[in-house]
C-alpha cells in the first residue's frame, strides 16, 4: 500500500462531494455571509440593530439515533435533528441562530447517504433562519465500518445582552408551558437500541414501522420561540433535551425554587407507552430519560400564559401550562 487513496481515503471523490453539496449550503446564504464556498472558512457580519450583542455558540450531535438510521437506510431527516438539537439550545438563551456548521465522520464515502445527510442539515438551517457556513466531511478508514457515521455540529447565535434570560426573573407562582413534542427528538436512543433488535425497526407499529417512528425528525422550536419573546415577556427557558423535564428544568431556575409538574396536563405520544412496556421502565426513569412529550419550556407569569400558547399556536406548536414554580429543591413530576 503506498497511496491515500489505496488507504481508504478518495481525496478526488471528496472533492466531487464538495462540489455536489454546494447549491444546497449557499441556498442558505444571506446578505450578512462573507466568504466564500470552498474557501477555509466563512463569516458572519452581526445585523444591524443591536445594541450590545452577545455572540453564543453551542455544539451538539445526534447520538445513537443515527445507528437506526443507518441500519434503515434512512438518512433525510437526521440532519433537522442535529440542528434542532443546537438552534434550539441557542433559543433557549434568547439567541437567534445566524451561522451553522456540521462535521460529518464516515468509514467510507457514500454519496446517496452523504448528499442526504449534508441535503436535510441545509433544509433544517433554511426552516431555522441560519446560513449553513461549511463543514468538515472526514474519512476515517480502519476506524468505523464503511457504512458507519456520526454527524455532529455548531450554531452561532446572537442576543441582546438585556435580552438574555436571568433566573432571577422567575418567580414562585410562574407557570410552566410546555411544547409539544411528538417523538423523542434525538435523546434516549441508547436505551431504545438496548430494547428492540435490527428486525423489530420493520414491524408494523402505531400506524407505521417502529423505525420510521424513531426516525421521525425533530422539531425545531427556534423560530416560534424567538417569537414569544419578542411578544410576551418570559421569565425562564429549557430545552429539554438528555435528562428530560427533572434536569432540564432547573437550569432555567434560580436556587430555592422548582417546579411541579402536573403529567395529566398533556398525553405523551404513544411512541413513549411502547417503550415503556417493552423495557418495563418505572416511569420516573422514562422522565429522566426522555422528554415524554414535552420538548420545551417556558415560564410566565400567569396572566401570560394564554398569549404565550396562542402565539405557539400560530407558530405551528401545540403547547400547555403543565405546571407552576414553585418553593423547592427537585423538580415533582406527579
Amino acid at each position: 500500500m503506498n497511496s491515500y487513496i489505496e488507504s481508504g481515503v478518495d481525496v478526488a471523490a471528496a472533492g466531487d462531494f464538495t462540489d455536489s453539496i454546494a447549491d444546497r449550503v449557499t441556498a442558505t446564504w444571506g446578505k450578512n455571509v462573507v466568504g466564500r464556498f470552498g474557501g477555509f472558512a466563512s463569516g458572519l457580519t452581526l445585523p444591524a440593530g443591536y445594541e450590545e450583542p452577545v455572540v453564543m455558540l453551542t455544539t451538539d450531535g445526534v447520538g445513537t439515533k443515527a445507528e437506526i438510521a443507518r441500519l434503515l437506510g434512512r438518512f433525510d431527516g437526521i440532519g433537522q435533528d442535529l440542528v434542532a438539537m443546537c438552534v434550539d439550545d441557542l433559543a433557549a438563551e434568547g439567541a437567534a441562530p445566524l451561522g451553522f456548521t456540521d462535521y460529518l465522520a464516515v468509514g467510507a464515502l457514500d454519496s446517496g447517504r452523504d448528499e442526504a445527510l449534508v441535503g436535510s442539515v441545509a433544509a433544517a438551517c433554511e426552516a431555522a433562519g441560519c446560513a449553513l457556513l461549511g463543514g468538515e466531511t472526514a474519512v476515517h478508514p480502519g476506524v468505523m465500518e464503511p457504512s458507519q457515521f456520526d454527524l455532529a455540529g455548531t450554531a452561532l447565535g446572537v442576543v441582546e445582552r438585556r435580552d438574555m434570560p436571568d433566573s432571577a426573573r422567575v418567580l414562585p407562582g410562574d407557570v410552566v408551558i410546555g411544547l409539544a413534542s411528538p417523538n423523542l427528538r434525538s435523546n434516549g436512543f441508547s436505551l431504545v437500541r438496548s430494547l428492540f433488535a435490527e428486525s423489530d425497526y420493520e414491524r408494523p407499529t402505531l400506524e407505521s414501522t417502529l423505525g420510521e417512528v424513531l426516525l421521525e425528525p425533530s422539531v425545531i422550536y427556534a423560530p416560534a420561540v424567538l417569537a414569544v419573546l419578542a411578544a410576551v415577556p418570559v421569565s425562564g427557558m429549557a430545552h429539554v433535551t438528555g435528562g428530560g423535564l427533572p434536569a432540564n428544568l432547573p437550569r432555567a431556575l434560580p436556587e430555592g425554587l422548582t417546579a411541579h409538574i402536573d403529567v395529566r396536563s398533556w398525553e405523551p405520544p404513544p411512541i413513549f407507552g411502547l417503550i415503556q412496556d417493552q423495557g418495563k421502565i418505572e416511569i420516573g426513569e422514562m422522565f429522566h430519560t426522555f422528554n415524554m412529550g414535552i420538548g420545551f419550556a417556558l415560564t410566565v407569569r400567569p396572566e401570560a400564559a394564554s398569549e404565550v400558547i396562542d402565539e405557539l399556536a400560530a407558530h405551528g406548536h401545540s403547547a400547555w401550562v403543565i405546571g407552576e414554580v414553585v418553593q423547592g429543591s427537585e423538580v415533582r413530576i406527579a
